[in-house]
């Protein structure tokens, strides 16, 4: 009995090591953001544990700061990557990203605001769709 225990807890650690770190890599968007009036657009490469970051968002008649942010994290323990960023405003800020499915699910947390004016298009909870999935 004891050896099919430690057969089947080896086992279960070399299936956990096996499957490594979820993948995030891709491009994904909310196109009908904010009830249709702005686009949320991100792209999210992935190096084993190590994610990068870039998105932007703006509304789509073109009024406010349209802002670009970039920036680096990694994949927790817990299988959400977390990571921090800075915007063409000069705004700084974390984020974590977790998988739905295909999609993903956003939240942003302003850090240092030096334009208010992005900080209303940066939001808890934003499901973003895979942008050109087959």
């Amino acid at each position: 009995m004891k050896n099919r225990s430690l057969i089947l807890l080896v086992a279960l650690a070399i299936v956990s090591i096996a499957a490594g770190p979820p993948d995030f890599a891709g491009e994904y968007a909310d196109r009908n953001f904010l009830s249709g009036q702005a686009t949320f657009q991100m792209s999210l490469e992935q190096s084993g544990s190590v994610v990068t970051v870039w998105f932007s968002a703006g509304y789509n008649d073109g009024h406010g700061l349209l802002p670009v942010a970039d920036g680096n994290g990694k994949i927790t323990s817990k299988g959400t990557a977390e990571f921090t960023f800075k915007d063409s405003a000069r705004n700084a800020g974390t984020g974590t990203i977790t998988r739905a499915g295909d999609d993903i699910i956003v939240s942003l947390k302003t850090t240092r605001v030096a334009d208010s004016r992005c900080v209303e298009l940066y939001r808890q909870n934003m499901r973003l769709k895979k942008v050109g999935k087959k």
